[in-house]
């Protein structure tokens, strides 16, 4: 009679769940997306959308420089090829030749390095802005910071990539397996934002890297940072795989950022150290809060943005 007893409490309270599983199910949407729903557009808003769009121009400018010096590129592009041999680390056309013979490898590779950099990028951004202001934020700047390092590296040290070595009278093996799919070098990429030789930094695995660690600082949901760990490190065999930059650029890349990432959080020490919330200045000048956006200071609300029970 009891056991009986017992197995009507379970497929009673079996019912009870079911019945409150949608109000639940509503409640965690509108947990979830509560920094969504309650946006609403305001002058940093805008602000942040004219500070990023202004990088763009940069990219006519560097275009526009770099394809000048295309010789100068190219003896460059072999300079970084003997300094690899060197250092024993000259690996890239044997690499390559391990890929070459498999069409469904090598046109995923092409794909990642055409898709998988600045959509992540994008949408990642998108993902930290609304739910993790403060991790967006000092990444944000990392990422600008570093971008203009790496446009003064371009225009003023061109290098050639290895996919453009032979095309330039330098046989030493590269195929450019994107060219050989699409029959152009970026397709889908309108060709102001080309920048053929700007292979030394890889800004590829740097800012791909870059959100990595903006992931990994922002939640602590095992296949996110998995997602984190796994994306960077796929991004740099691909560089290699695809003849589009060397093993140095890699580390190059990987530099860039960090020293982005290192200006941008002593930045951001500096400016809470001078002008902290809770000081007399900062509750007082309208200026301030402007300084923190700009050096990457989210005020407390945003600081507060998802919540780590929801492992967002």
């Amino acid at each position: 009679m009891s056991a009986h007893s017992g197995g009507t409490s379970t497929v009673q309270s079996h019912k009870a769940d079911i019945r409150s599983l949608p109000s639940r199910l509503r409640e965690n949407i509108i947990t979830v997306f509560h920094p969504l729903i309650r946006w609403r557009p305001g002058l940093k808003d805008a602000a942040e959308l004219l500070l990023l769009a202004s990088a763009l121009p940069m990219y006519y400018l560097v275009r526009g420089v770099a394809h000048q010096h295309v010789d100068e590129a190219v003896a460059r592009g072999v300079a970084v090829v003997n300094f690899e041999k060197s250092l024993g680390i000259f690996w890239e056309v044997e690499m390559q030749s391990w890929i070459l013979p498999y069409d469904g490898v090598v046109t995923f590779l092409n794909a990642f390095y055409l898709y998988g950099h600045l959509p992540i990028i994008g949408v990642l951004a998108v993902w930290m802005y609304f739910w993790h202001r403060p991790q967006y934020l000092v990444m944000r700047n990392a990422f600008l910071i570093s971008g203009a390092i790496g446009l003064i590296i371009f225009v003023n040290f061109p290098t050639a990539p290895p996919r453009l070595l032979e095309p330039n009278g330098v046989a030493l093996g590269f195929v450019d397996t994107i060219f050989q799919e699409y029959n152009q070098s970026r397709p889908d990429t309108p060709s102001f934002f080309v920048n053929e030789y700007a292979a030394l930094p890889s800004l590829h695995i740097g800012w791909n890297l870059l959100v990595g660690i903006g992931v990994w600082m922002a939640t602590k949901n095992i296949f996110a940072r998995a997602f984190a760990v796994v994306m960077p490190m796929t991004m740099f065999a691909v560089i290699v795989l695809t003849a589009n930059h060397y093993i140095v650029d890699a580390f190059a890349g990987f530099g860039v950022m960090m020293l982005g990432l290192i200006i941008a959080l002593t930045a951001r020490w500096v400016v809470m150290r001078l002008y902290s919330p809770d000081s007399k200045v900062a509750k007082e000048k309208g200026w301030v809060p402007w300084l923190y956006w700009l050096c990457g200071v989210a005020d407390r609300e945003q600081a507060h943005q998802a919540p780590e029970k929801q492992g967002a």
